[in-house]
C-alpha cells in the first residue's frame, strides 16, 4: 500500500469514527444544541484537523519519495504538504463563517424549529460533501489537463473578492427568491409544514415535501455555490488533490458545530466579509502571477506567505468588527457620516 493510500485510508477511518462519535454522543436527536455543547463540538473537529495536520507532517517524507518517482515537478517536501493543508483548512474555515449567516437566513425564512437544526444541518452538510467531492474531482482533472484554467480561476477570484469587498447590506439574501427554490416549487409538491421532523408527509392521499426537505436541499445547494469560490481558492494554495479533498471535508464537517457556536455572534462580524475578500484577491493575484512569483519565492515560502495572509486578514477583520461593535459604530453609520 502506497503512502498516499495510507493517508486516505487513515483519513476515511478517522472520518467515519468521528461522525459516529459526533452523532451518537455529541448530538442527541431532536434536542437543541447549547453554546457549551457547540463549543466542545467545534474544539473536537478543529482538534481532529490539527491531528491530521500532524499525521501529514510525519508522513511527509514518504509522500515526497513517492512524488519524486511519479513526477519530480510536483515533489512535495516534508514541511510543504502539512502547511498547505493548514492554509487550505483555514481558508475553508473562514469561508464557512461567512456561510453561517446565509444558513441562519434559510432557517429563519422557513421557520424551522431549533430542535430540528442538528439533523437538518447534518444531512445538508453530508449532501454538500458529496457535491464538493464531485466538484473537486472534476476541477482537479480539468486543471491537470488544461493548466491554463488556473488563470481563469485567478481572474474569477479577483473579481469575486472585489464584488464581496464592495457589497453592502442592500444585497440581502432571500431564500425564497433563489432559482433553486423556484425550481423545487415547480417540480415537487411542497408544504409549509415541518412534518414534525419528517422530510415528507401525506396530505390528501399524496406525498408532499416538508419545509425541512426544502431547507436541506437549499443548504446543500448554497454550499455548492460557496464552493465555486472556495475550491478555486484552495487550488491557489495547493495543487495536491489530497490537500484539496481533506481540507474541504474537515472544514465542512466542522461547519455544523460552528453554526451553533456563532449563530448569535456572526452578525457582529461586520467586516469579516472584507477580510475574506482581501484573501480571495490575494490568492487570485498569486495564481495569475505564479510564473513570476516562483522565480522570486520558493514553494515553501509561498505556502507560508499564503498562511500568514489568511491568518492576518481574518484575525484583523474579526478584531476590527468587535472593536467597532464596542464603540457602537455600525458600518452603515460610518458610511453615512462620510
Amino acid at each position: 500500500m502506497s503512502a498516499h493510500q495510507v493517508v486516505y485510508l487513515v483519513f476515511g477511518i478517522v472520518l467515519v469514527v468521528a461522525l459516529v462519535f459526533d452523532l451518537g454522543l455529541l448530538s442527541p436527536k431532536n434536542k437543541t444544541v447549547s453554546i457549551r455543547q457547540a463549543f466542545y463540538q467545534t474544539i473536537f473537529w478543529v482538534s481532529l484537523a490539527l491531528v491530521f495536520f500532524g499525521f501529514l507532517w510525519i508522513q511527509g517524507p514518504k509522500l515526497a519519495a513517492e512524488d519524486v518517482h511519479a513526477d519530480p515537478a510536483f515533489m512535495v517536501t516534508r514541511s510543504q504538504l502539512p502547511l498547505e493543508f493548514l492554509s487550505a483548512y483555514l481558508m475553508e474555515w473562514s469561508l464557512s463563517i461567512d456561510n453561517i449567516f446565509v444558513f441562519i437566513l434559510i432557517f429563519s425564512s422557513f421557520n424551522v424549529s431549533s430542535r430540528h437544526y442538528p439533523r437538518v444541518l447534518l444531512l445538508g452538510i453530508l449532501m454538500a460533501i458529496i457535491f464538493r467531492v464531485i466538484f473537486i474531482t472534476v476541477g482537479v482533472a480539468l486543471v491537470s489537463k488544461f493548466e491554463w484554467i488556473l488563470y481563469l480561476f485567478g481572474i474569477f477570484l479577483v473579481y469575486t473578492g472585489y464584488k464581496m469587498f464592495s457589497s453592502g447590506d442592500d444585497d440581502e439574501f432571500d431564500p425564497h427568491e433563489t432559482k433553486l427554490y423556484r425550481w423545487l416549487r415547480k417540480v415537487l409538491p411542497l408544504t409549509k409544514h415541518d412534518g414534525d421532523g419528517r422530510y415528507w408527509i401525506k396530505e390528501n392521499g399524496r406525498r408532499v415535501y416538508t419545509s425541512l426537505f426544502v431547507v436541506v436541499i437549499l443548504l446543500a445547494g448554497i454550499d455548492l455555490v460557496f464552493a465555486l469560490d472556495s475550491i478555486p481558492a484552495v487550488m491557489g494554495i495547493s495543487r495536491d488533490s489530497l490537500v484539496i479533498y481533506t481540507s474541504n471535508i474537515f472544514a465542512v464537517l466542522g461547519l455544523r458545530s460552528l453554526f451553533f457556536l456563532l449563530r448569535g455572534a456572526v452578525s457582529k462580524f461586520d467586516y469579516l466579509q472584507q477580510g475574506i475578500a482581501v484573501v480571495l484577491v490575494f490568492i487570485g493575484i498569486k495564481m495569475l502571477g505564479d510564473h513570476y512569483i516562483s522565480q522570486w519565492l520558493g514553494k515553501n515560502m509561498q505556502v507560508l506567505l499564503s498562511l500568514g495572509v489568511i491568518v492576518v486578514c481574518i484575525a484583523v477583520s474579526i478584531l476590527y468588527s468587535i472593536a467597532k461593535q464596542k464603540k457602537g459604530t455600525p458600518p452603515d453609520s460610518a458610511d453615512d457620516s462620510a
